[in-house]
């Protein structure tokens, strides 16, 4: 689709819109001043649609009933029956959207039940209000530009962010937001505004960031004489806030970013917080406390509720490189009130990094250099996701592209349909801005006046796989900087196209020269880096976007102070059925996909076949290629692989893993072009050192990164036990004899005499006894409950429950069974009991079944209900820090391959029965736990995606959009 400025201005049109909101609210009366200005609407080719033929009439719709359930519990979270998709939309991709994204109470008429009712609620929206601000030439250009966008959401060629999904077109306000930058002065006023603001985003299920370094240090003087408390004790005060809502009814943790100048005074208090926070966890951990991620004694722990960023600045690194000393300098007047070894400063930053992944680092040099708009003031911070840096006071609204869905049969990536979608989709973009509503007035205020705006893109990883490239290659690099390089420039030619329609952005005039330095510099990046055979094309095509930018926008000026980012693209790259999300590689070779109708099955990403079809390999070669995939979850060793091409199927877990240094390497190829900044976290082995973050986090601000965070493996307690010990634990399990199960269930009776234990239990204060019979041979045959007075409600309930325990127990239901239904029920009492194994409880229930888990189950079963006693923990905790056990590939290997059934497809596995996502496949191929918490929904395994965790069955994230 190509999108012009039109030759001549359509009067008719342009008035009839104006006239209609003559009378309303000024964005009205801009329209009818640009009409009367004589500003031309776009006219809009075809891209994809066809003439007379709607987009919905081209695919086939089938109704699909969406059930999803807790993968611990199997207790059913979400279920809408008779949904209607198209067909070649995934199970999951539909199950996201119809949980996540569809709005109107469940069971309602008023429930939308057809992806088209969500397409067209959105789609409308954009269209009417692009209409009404005369955007478009004729009401024809407003029907094409509504038609193809309906196309590309239909097919999942790109996907706003989340929050226009729940709000535009609602009755809710239309906020389609994403990401927020708040501010805060140092005064107790705007400290606690600050407390509200944040509340009130978190509220509604975003994120945001902020600079405490205008807060006076500790090291300073109240002007009452008193000292000052430092921005690290008011972090305090927001952390607590942050997980209060959250535990309010939020389904994830509140995000936010916190970011300190490197030279505040308190700034060395800032860096330790999270690192000292860490070690408290481990001493309570060691103690028995429940402390993994959403576990019920991890909120005694502080600042756990934002991700810490250090704003270093490049007078900063230059004296890390010189090993000289730097100032620390008074919030009050800028003068140096303290000296200290900028090395040694640098080094306390990677240590902490090291311990516990915190803080992070923005280069603040970098950043402002890039700056558009630096007359109406400085970047000081980035959303929690660090993509977004601009105003204080501000947001930005995200979409993300497919880039699987421009790669041609042939190969080739089709550049010109990729910047003409772009132009499309900025042009939507910047219309939502006309009617959008935001949290606080000073963010509406800021994003009114610069709307600003973040495109980005999703699938890199496997679009450098399908296309034969390995993700740290030269090759790769260049093409996902041409890609990035044409999306941007695309971008802001259409930026400035809009401007010549509807006006530049209302801060454009004051900083015209600065905006026009930074598009010349993009330009000059564009020209500047090494291209290869695949991206040499598109490279040409983005020199000629970027000249055609730069030409426009001398004339009209920009629309928008801000283009492009790279998101995380959570939970709409679930919805798009991407691969991989934002700008990561692969997560692996072999993935969990659910099937229509139930059940799962393990399955070679399709992009290895593409990818050895693009190398050359015979349809026979590598059908064998894509079977031992199947079997070892890597091409190591794989019939007839050449191993020069091993390095293109690398991933970001598995046999072969990229080294942290080709994610550096990556986010400096693309960081020339983007407007803002990359959310990514750059994961380290655990056996990294210090020396090695700080290679790292060095490297980082010499290629021209704006910010960067790693993760050390294991450096954090809120993760799994470690999976070694549950693959060898499985496969003793699997030696066992096999038991044949009667087809009629024969209760076995206890004897008349039997031993028995009784235990007294405390729970929050309520008081009672658990008394297990068991049979000679020593299993468990009936529990006795006594609970509140006799002859109460309570305790007759307590009887009956035990007695219907005991008959299940005595016809051969498993305690195991038992456990895993009933540990986890939460209700009143619930807290603290007197029992040093279990030393919170959720419920009686709870307690009660941890205990006889304890008393009567092997070690074996308990851990993988993850039921450990005290002494247990810390024995885990002494071998997982002090002497690792060896590794048995072979043995982990035998636990994870099942036979396939006859009805599954050659060279496909069907996933163990432990399994619930593509992370909990590839521990039990690696045989090692991946650093990842628990969806707090549906309990299933979560995955790496940009700075944050995304679910694969529900498509919840642990803090982005």
């Amino acid at each position: 689709m190509t999108e012009t400025v039109g030759a001549e201005p359509r009067e008719n049109t342009v008035d009839a819109v104006a006239k209609g909101s003559a009378g309303g609210t000024g964005r009205g009366r801009a329209a009818k001043a640009a009409a009367k200005a004589g500003r031309r609407g776009l006219t809009v080719e075809r891209l994809y649609t066809t003439a007379g033929v709607h987009p919905y009439d081209e695919v086939t719709w089938e109704r699909r009933d969406v059930v999803m359930t807790n993968w611990r519990d199997g207790t059913v979270n979400f279920e809408q029956r008779g949904v209607e998709f198209p067909d070649f939309w995934s199970l999951n991709a539909t199950n996201i959207v119809t949980s996540k994204y569809f709005r109107g109470a469940v069971g309602s008429a008023t429930r939308e039940s057809s992806l088209r009712a969500l397409i067209d609620r959105v789609v409308g929206s954009y269209h009417r209000a692009g209409v009404e601000h005369g955007y478009f030439a004729t009401d024809e250009d407003a029907d094409i530009f509504a038609q193809e966008l309906t196309w590309m959401l239909l097919h999942q060629v790109f996907s706003f962010n989340s929050p226009v999904w729940f709000n535009v077109g609602t009755a809710s306000p239309q906020q389609v937001s994403a990401c927020f930058i708040l501010s805060v002065d140092d005064t107790m006023e705007s400290i606690l505004n600050w407390y509200r603001e944040e509340g009130l985003i978190f509220k509604g299920g975003s994120g945001a960031g902020l600079n405490l370094s205008r807060i006076r240090s500790s090291k300073e003087l109240l002007s009452s004489g008193g000292t000052a408390s430092g921005p690290v004790s008011f972090m305090r005060g927001a952390d607590a806030s942050a997980g209060t809502i959250k535990s309010g009814g939020a389904t994830r943790r509140a995000a936010k970013m916190v970011v300190l100048d490197v030279d505040h005074p308190d700034i060395e208090e800032f860096v330790a917080t999270k690192a000292k926070e860490e070690a408290k966890v481990r001493v309570l951990r060691d103690a028995g406390f429940d402390m993994d991620l959403g576990g019920s004694d991890i909120t005694s722990v502080q600042y756990q509720n934002a991700n810490n960023s250090v704003r270093v600045t490049d007078e900063f690194m230059h004296a890390v490189e010189a090993g000289t000393d730097f100032g620390l300098r008074s919030r009050t007047d800028g003068e140096i009130i303290e000296r200290t070894d900028a090395r040694t400063l640098f080094r306390g930053i990677a240590q902490a990094a090291w311990e516990c992944a915190d803080p992070g680092i923005q280069y603040d040099g970098t950043i402002n250099d890039w700056h558009t708009t630096p007359e109406s003031g400085r970047i000081n911070a980035s959303n929690p996701c660090s993509e977004y840096m601009h105003l204080d006071n501000s947001s930005c609204n995200l979409a993300s592209l497919n880039l699987l869905k421009f790669l041609g049969t042939d190969g080739l990536f089709d550049g010109d349909r990729f910047a003409k979608a772009v132009e499309l989709i900025i042009t939507a973009m910047d219309i939502s801005i006309c009617f959008a509503d935001f949290p606080t007035e000073p963010i509406a205020e800021t994003t009114r006046k610069f709307r600003q705006l973040g495109i980005g893109y999703a699938n890199l990883g496997a679009l450098l796989m399908a296309t034969g490239h390995a993700y740290d290659s030269e090759g790769g690099r260049s093409l996902a900087a041409a890609i990035t390089s044409l999306m941007t420039g695309a971008a802001y030619k259409r930026s400035a196209e809009l401007a010549g329609v509807v006006g530049p952005y209302e801060g454009y005039a004051r900083n015209a020269e600065s905006h026009q330095r930074v598009m010349r510099k993009h330009a000059a990046a564009n020209d500047g880096y090494r291209s290869f055979p695949a991206s040499s094309a598109i490279q040409k095509l983005a020199t000629i976007t970027w000249k055609d930018a730069l030409a426009t926008g001398e004339r009209h000026g920009w629309r928008n102070a801000q283009a492009s980012v790279l998101a995380p693209t959570g939970t709409i790259g679930l919805m798009m059925d991407c691969d991989t999300t934002g700008i990561e590689p692969d997560l692996a070779l072999v993935k969990f996909k659910k099937l229509v109708g139930g059940g799962s099955m393990q399955i070679v990403n399709q992009t290895v076949r593409r990818a050895l079809d693009q190398l050359g390999y015979q349809p026979e070669q590598a059908e064998a290629i894509v079977e031992y995939v199947a079997e070892h979850g890597h091409v190591v060793d794989a019939p007839g692989m050449k191993p020069d091409h091993y390095e293109v199927f690398d991933c970001a877990m598995g046999e072969r893993v990229i080294a942290a240094m080709g994610h550096v390497r990556m986010m400096a190829a693309v960081q020339p072009f983007l407007s803002g900044a990359i959310s990514k976290t750059v994961n380290m082995p655990e056996q990294a050192s210090v020396d090695d973050v700080e290679k790292i986090y060095l490297e980082g601000w010499r290629l021209g990164l704006k910010a960067l965070a790693i993760y050390r493996d294991n450096c954090k307690v809120g993760q799994p036990l470690s999976a070694g010990k549950k693959a060898r634990e499985d496969s003793r399990a699997e030696a066992e004899p096999t038991v044949v199960v009667e087809q009629r269930p024969v209760r076995k009776r206890l004897p008349k005499k039997r031993p028995s234990e009784t235990t007294s239990f405390a729970v929050a204060g309520a008081e009672g006894y658990l008394t297990a019979g068991s049979y000679p041979d020593d299993g468990l045959g009936e529990i006795f409950v006594k609970l509140g007075k006799q002859g109460s409600t309570l305790a007759g309930v307590m009887d009956a429950f035990s007695m219907s325990i005991s008959v299940g127990l005595q016809y051969g239901i498993p305690l195991e069974f038992y456990v895993s239904k009933f540990s986890n029920l939460r209700f009143e009492p619930a807290g603290m009991t007197d029992d040093p194994d279990v030393r919170i409880a959720t419920s009686v229930l709870d307690y009660l079944f941890r205990r006889l888990a304890l008393d009567h189950l092997p070690y074996e079963k308990r851990a993988q209900l993850g039921i450990f006693s005290a002494a247990e923990r810390s024995a885990q905790v002494e071998q997982d820090y002090s002497a690792p056990a060896e590794l048995d590939i072979e043995t982990v290997r035998s636990t994870v391959d099942v036979t396939p059934p006859s009805s599954t497809p050659a060279g496909v596995d069907p996933a163990p029965v432990e399994v619930g996502s593509s992370t909990e496949l590839l521990e039990l191929r690696l045989g090692k736990a991946a650093d990842a918490p628990l969806c707090l929904t549906c309990g299933t395994k979560m995955r790496p995606a940009g700075s944050c965790y995304l679910c694969e069955g529900c498509g919840s994230t642990s803090g982005c959009s």
